[in-house]
């Protein structure tokens, strides 16, 4: 049985994002530049204004850590998005380099208090979250093996390895 966030995870995490909204539209930017240098296939899966989908992404991202302590309340929502996304071309090994993207994002946007144990609870909720969405979207047979992919490439990027690239099937190649 996978590791369940504890509140001490859950405080973590949204006291870090409260460090970063001041710092949303670089947050987001820095964001979508990741995730389009680790993983640019996707980058055909975004048109239109990217200043938008960077605000997008943050209200939904603040919806869903501060829906942590509360997280059944939140997986309605997140069973639609995912099951959206489908429809835009989102494959499940996507979830991997949006996963490492957002990790980078944060240990960039927070700096020097982007901690061993920060980093541990988001891992946890990025792959409980992404797991479900997973399962959601593409059956619970593809949940497995993609959140141990996401766990894989998330757990290189935090442990340094920034110059790497998350491929179609999941792994990691070294950037040049």
């Amino acid at each position: 049985m996978s590791k369940q966030m504890t509140p001490a995870d859950i405080e973590l995490i949204q006291q870090s994002f409260a460090r970063l909204v001041p710092i949303s539209d670089k947050a987001a930017a820095l964001f979508y530049d990741r995730l389009f240098e680790v993983a640019p296939e996707v980058k055909p899966l975004f048109r239109g204004d990217m200043t938008g989908q960077g605000r997008k992404l943050m209200a939904t991202l603040a919806l869903v850590v501060n829906g942590l302590n509360k997280l059944d309340a939140i997986l309605p929502a997140a069973s639609v998005l995912a099951k959206r996304h489908v429809g835009y071309g989102v494959k499940a090994v996507h979830y991997a380099a949006v996963g490492a993207a957002l990790l980078w994002t944060l240990e960039k946007g927070l700096g020097p208090s982007w901690t061993p144990e920060l980093a541990a609870a988001w891992t946890l909720a990025y792959t409980t979250l992404s797991g479900f969405m997973i399962g959601e979207a593409y059956g619970r047979a593809s949940w497995h093996g993609e959140r141990e992919r996401a766990v894989s490439a998330i757990g290189t990027v935090i442990t340094g390895s920034s110059s790497s690239r998350v491929t179609r099937d999941g792994s990691l190649m070294a950037v040049q």
